[in-house]
Formats: structure tokens, C-alpha cells, sequence
């Protein structure tokens, strides 16, 4: 689902800067600071970069989170 919000000129203009230079869009780069914030404020005690790996880790879409099955052997 996809909702417009009101966001000031000068956070789009810098959300745009660093959605370039990242690779994402806009809205992407908003929603990724958005989870980054709130995740920081549920969790004051946690450092930033290990909040920050821990959702790029959730949302990495290499993840296969299907359980290995292993086979014996012939």
C-alpha cells in the first residue's frame, strides 16, 4: 500500500542525495531512516552500526531463511 505524506523540502532534498548515491529512491531512503530511528529508540543500549546490520540483514534478500536439509552421503 502506498500513502503520500508531507515531508519539509529540506528532508526530501537530502533523502534524495543519499538515495543517489545508494541506489534506492526517495521513498525507499525515507523508510529506511524511518525503521533506523524507531529501531534506535525501542533499543537505546544497542550501537547504531549493529541496529543498522541487523535490519540490512533482515532485509537482504540473498537470506534464505528455508531450513538445510542434510543428506547422508551415497
Amino acid at each position: 500500500m502506498t500513502l503520500a505524506i508531507e515531508i519539509s523540502e529540506t528532508l526530501y532534498s537530502a533523502a534524495k542525495l543519499a538515495a543517489e548515491k545508494d541506489g534506492y529512491s526517495v521513498s525507499e531512503q525515507v523508510e529506511y531512516w524511518a525503521k533506523v530511528g524507531k529501531a534506535c529508540i525501542d533499543n537505546p543500549d544497542l550501537p547504531i552500526h549493529f541496529i543498522q546490520d541487523a535490519l540490512a540483514s533482515l532485509s537482504s534478500k540473498e537470506v534464505d531463511l528455508q531450513p538445510t536439509l542434510l543428506r547422508k552421503p551415497f
